[in-house]
């Protein structure tokens, strides 16, 4: 919530839009006649946008406007889609069988929304290997996978060996 809502006296404008608690627009009034109109309805006058050129102010009461921002904020929380990522490690030496299993675990992590990291592991000499060779590895995997996806990052190299990320497809 915004910690810098100014409320009643602490509103520093001259001139203000404000609007009822109705919702209803009653125009470009000053700072004074807007603080009595609020004062007469037993309710605050809350700037609601201090950024527009003339700052939009509510009449309405300031523990209701408190409560209705802390709803949106919790909704607006519980909205936001946190995607979790999984890995999954393969050897150069991994059997199409095995292959098949992992790719079926990220085919089955990508449906439920989550990214999924492919590593390619590399021990010793293998890490020397020829670059194309340990690509066709990766990709040898990615065929297999049978829920659409999209690559964030292309295949990288890293200190344990070879890297990549994908997502569901929209």
């Amino acid at each position: 919530m915004n910690n810098r809502v100014r409320i009643n006296n602490q509103i520093r404008a001259t001139e203000l839009r404000v609007i009822g608690e109705d919702g209803k627009n009653l125009g470009i009034m000053a700072f004074s006649d807007a603080i009595i109109l609020a004062q007469r309805a037993g309710t605050d006058l809350i700037e609601i946008s201090d950024k527009a050129v003339l700052p939009i102010a509510k009449i309405m009461d300031y523990g209701k406007f408190q409560y209705l921002e802390k709803k949106k904020a919790k909704s607006a929380k519980t909205s936001a889609h946190v995607s979790e990522t999984k890995t999954i490690q393969v050897k150069i030496g991994t059997g199409d069988h095995d292959l098949e299993l992992k790719s079926q675990m990220a085919s089955k992590f990508l449906k439920a929304g989550n990214r999924v990291r492919i590593n390619l592991y590399l021990r010793g000499r293998a890490k020397y290997m020829d670059p194309k060779f340990l690509r066709e590895r990766m990709e040898r995997i990615l065929r297999l996978i049978t829920e659409e996806y999209r690559r964030i990052e292309d295949i990288k190299a890293g200190p344990n060996g070879l890297s990549l990320m994908i997502e569901k497809a929209k």
